[in-house]
């Protein structure tokens, strides 16, 4: 079993090196059966290469694109081992890890140079072009763009050039080990050096060797399939070529199939806002059905395409069918107000309208302040009834303290690596029926009052570790301790089922501020939560739900309506 923080001490001037080498040997050793002949003739060429060299391929990986000017490749520790970075590509140069004269286009060349240089480089093509010499980099290169297509050699490019240029061919390979890694594509190599500094700190969960991110070779191969698409659409390719892009998941695999629908989703997104709503109703319809499976934002965008597109039958007749089926709260919310829309278009009865309770309402006229949340807690708070601004965090950091071993339970496939925020299956559905027991063990505290120590403890012990839920900046002690002995624990176990329903909607949507009354006479409320609106705000769908439910459990919450007193004179 493995619980270590592998990170190298700063102190080493080859940390990254001792780092990147970690990543190295625990890929080969735990996904070894997932690497082809050429992955893994990379592993064996890299820890066969002198150490300056090894260091400057990690500081190329860490750096951004694949392209290098060698008078850039400058760090001291490498210069005084091996002479200069010259010295050290040679040997990566001869493994054909490095491209010691790739050819370059345009756009990279005037991604590498700066423009001074490349008035001098381009200065014959600028005249034959006629261009002005004084435009600026994005015009210049707009400019020259349609006469130079053709990619070249720096020194093709610029004879004179003062140094090379090379090119790392190796980042492609290097990517897919951090992502059997990490699992992912968003933590990167700065994440050890974050951990040595204390900047992050990670609770430490067993793991076997068995526990990894991907079981199969074309599970990675999917996920960087759908990588490479989403920033493809991020750099605006035609939807329809992204669409026909994208690519089927391995059976068995729901995690990829969710990465899979979000990607549909923004693909119909672009595509309905490029008008291709045919496109973008089957995209829409791809990601949204089944409906066990698939994706409730797609079933509700798909639904309103067809609505604006007056298709009011068809949109009917679905919204109805979901509605009978057993939607999650927001889903619900969202086919309430289609389904009386659509009936008054096609005529239909309407549906008997459910008149949503009104919270108590506040209303103040307050000087004009740049936070009109901090401004209301100001105004109402009392020495006997303190008030404290914790918009999503008081009621989701009671949860997640009093919830840690059940979050951090080292379940199969929650935790593989040493630097989980928290388990990779947080926001996947079978997450709460997985560890059930686990969280029901931890809400059992709040039937005997055990939870108030439990909450203190885990505070105090894992003071500063990364969990989803636990925002510790905006969290002290005095706050957890005026919290646990004013909110009855039959709310705060409310609050905690609510959240376990859907982690991912109803972590947000909580009111801004909490007021105290730890003196309140006895059968009178100790606290009340208030949601603050400024001027022309109005309650977000996700805040209409948690007032909801807090009238449903008796739990004391108001709205707070401000209005500015200089907009008043």
């Amino acid at each position: 079993m493995t619980s270590i923080s592998p990170a190298a001490s700063l102190a080493d001037p080859f940390y990254y090196l001792t780092n990147f080498g970690f990543v190295v040997a625990w890929v080969a050793e735990r996904h070894g059966d997932l690497l082809n002949d050429d992955e893994r003739r990379f592993i064996e060429t890299f820890a066969a290469l002198p150490r300056a060299s090894r260091a400057l391929l990690v500081r190329m990986v860490m750096r951004k694109g694949e392209h290098f000017r060698t008078s850039r490749l400058v760090y001291p520790e490498i210069d005084a081992e091996a002479g200069d970075s010259e010295a050290a590509l040679g040997p990566l140069e001869a493994a054909v890890l490095v491209d010691g004269d790739p050819a370059l286009t345009l756009d990279e060349l005037f991604r590498q140079l700066r423009l001074p240089e490349l008035r001098r480089a381009l200065a014959d093509e600028i005249r034959a072009a006629g261009v002005p010499a004084s435009l600026g980099k994005a015009a210049l290169l707009e400019a020259l763009s349609p006469k130079l297509t053709a990619a070249r050699s720096l020194g093709e490019w610029w004879p004179a050039a003062p140094d090379r240029m090379v090119r790392l061919t190796v980042m492609a390979t290097c990517d897919r080990l951090r992502l059997m890694f990490f699992g992912n594509l968003r933590q990167d190599w700065s994440d050890f050096v974050l951990a040595e500094l204390g900047v992050q700190r990670f609770e430490r969960v067993s793991f076997g060797a068995e526990s990894r991110a991907f079981q199969h070779r074309e599970e990675v191969d999917t996920y960087l399939v759908l990588h490479r698409l989403r920033e493809r659409l991020d750099a605006n390719e035609p939807v329809e070529t992204l669409a026909a892009e994208l690519p089927p998941v391995p059976a068995d695999n729901a995690w990829l199939a969710t990465r899979r629908q979000r990607l549909g989703v923004a693909l119909g997104r672009q595509a309905e806002r490029a008008g291709q709503a045919e496109l973008a109703l089957a995209l829409f319809g791809e990601a949204g059905w089944p409906v066990a499976m698939g994706s409730a934002e797609a079933r509700i965008r798909h639904l309103r395409l067809l609505e604006r597109r007056g298709e009011h039958a068809e949109a009917h007749q679905l919204a109805e069918a979901l509605a009978a089926g057993s939607p999650g709260e927001a889903e619900a919310q969202a086919l309430t107000r289609l389904r009386l829309r659509l009936r008054r278009r096609l005529g239909q009865a309407a549906l008997p309208r459910e008149i949503a309770p009104a919270p108590e309402r506040l209303e103040l006229c307050l000087p004009l302040s740049f936070s009109v949340e901090r401004a209301v807690c100001e105004h109402l708070h009392r020495d006997e009834a303190p008030v404290a601004y914790v918009e999503n965090s008081l009621i989701t950091g009671l949860f997640g303290l009093l919830c840690w071993e059940a979050l951090f339970a080292p379940l199969p496939g929650a935790f593989f690596h040493p630097f989980h925020s928290g388990p990779a299956d947080l926001y996947r559905q079978d997450f709460v029926a997985r560890r059930r027991g686990a969280f029901d063990a931890c809400l059992a505290r709040l039937e005997d009052g055990r939870h108030r120590q439990a909450i203190l403890a885990t505070w105090r012990e894992k003071q500063g570790l990364a969990n989803p839920f636990v925002h510790w900046g905006a969290l002290d002690e005095a706050l957890l301790e005026l919290a646990l002995g004013c909110l009855p624990s039959t709310h705060l176990r409310a609050c905690c089922e609510r959240l376990l329903g859907d982690l991912k909607a109803n972590r947000a949507g909580l009111p801004d501020l909490i007021q105290f009354r730890p003196d309140a006479p006895t059968g009178q409320p100790r606290y009340r939560l208030i949601e603050v609106k400024g001027p022309g705000d109005r309650l977000q769908d996700n805040q209409h739900r948690w007032l909801a439910f807090f009238h449903e459990q008796g739990i004391p919450a108001a709205v707070c309506h401000v209005r500015w007193a200089a907009q008043d004179a």
